[in-house]
């Protein structure tokens, strides 16, 4: 598969006059990412874009890399820990970006979250028991989301998939249905019951974000790959009780 090589750049959408635009960096000598996909992205609510790991032309990449908005400028940070991985999930909090999960071309990825620490450009890694019932199960191309839940920091993965196609990136492997929160302070795995008339179908390479409800955050979950190998379309709202 041949990514998208557009050298660095950026595009931005504008929701008023619904256009987009194209950020390239301010000085377009200097290094940045290589063209990829199955990359992850986050950033930290102010400046910054971070982008880690994914899959070049060939093989897969541990990579970090950030962008500042305002210099218009890359920045290579520390390499996440091995194996490189595409379909990797990270997530930003409190000055850390956290990552977990992904697929190295031979085995899905589990039991281990990567802490990066932006301060010092350093990673350090939790163990945990990736058995779905301490811990979720390895697996790819899920979500990462940060939020606090009844004022605890944490972290809530969901999905993804859990054994490989054989048809490789044109086929859809074993897929997840599961939701797990992670304490940050105490760092503990918790599978979330969830209740409601309807749950998404298990699915990958979906689309997740944080809204901002009160007393609790929402999450929003949009589309994906169900594991008969169908392109999904729909919107799901994961609510927490206060």
């Amino acid at each position: 598969m041949s990514p998208i090589e557009e050298h660095g750049s950026l595009w931005v959408f504008d929701p008023k006059d619904k256009s987009w635009s194209r950020i390239a960096p301010k000085d377009e000598t200097k290094p940045y990412p290589q063209g990829r996909s199955y990359h992850a992205v986050t950033d930290d609510g102010k400046d910054t874009i971070f982008v880690h790991a994914g899959c070049p032309e060939k093989g897969r990449l541990s990579d970090l890399w950030a962008f500042s908005l305002s210099d218009r400028a890359w920045k290579q940070l520390a390499s996440g820990p091995d194996p490189a991985r595409g379909g990797p999930s990270i997530a930003f909090f409190d000055g850390k970006l956290f990552r977990l999960n992904g697929f190295d071309g031979k085995t899905e990825q589990g039991g281990s979250l990567d802490i990066y620490d932006i301060g010092t450009d350093t990673w350090t890694t939790v163990k945990y028991t990736a058995d779905g019932v301490a811990g979720p199960s390895a697996r790819s191309v899920s979500c990462l989301l940060a939020l606090d839940i009844s004022g605890r920091p944490s972290l809530v993965t969901m999905f993804g998939e859990h054994d490989p196609s054989n048809l490789g990136h044109q086929g859809a492997g074993k897929m997840l249905d599961d939701v797990w929160m992670w304490d940050i302070q105490s760092q503990n795995w918790t599978k979330l019951a969830i209740t409601g008339a309807t749950f998404p179908p298990a699915r990958g390479w979906f689309d997740a974000g944080v809204y901002q409800t009160t007393p609790n955050p929402s999450i929003v979950v949009q589309g994906g790959l169900a594991e008969s190998n169908e392109r999904l379309d729909d919107l799901f709202l994961l609510e927490f009780e206060s």
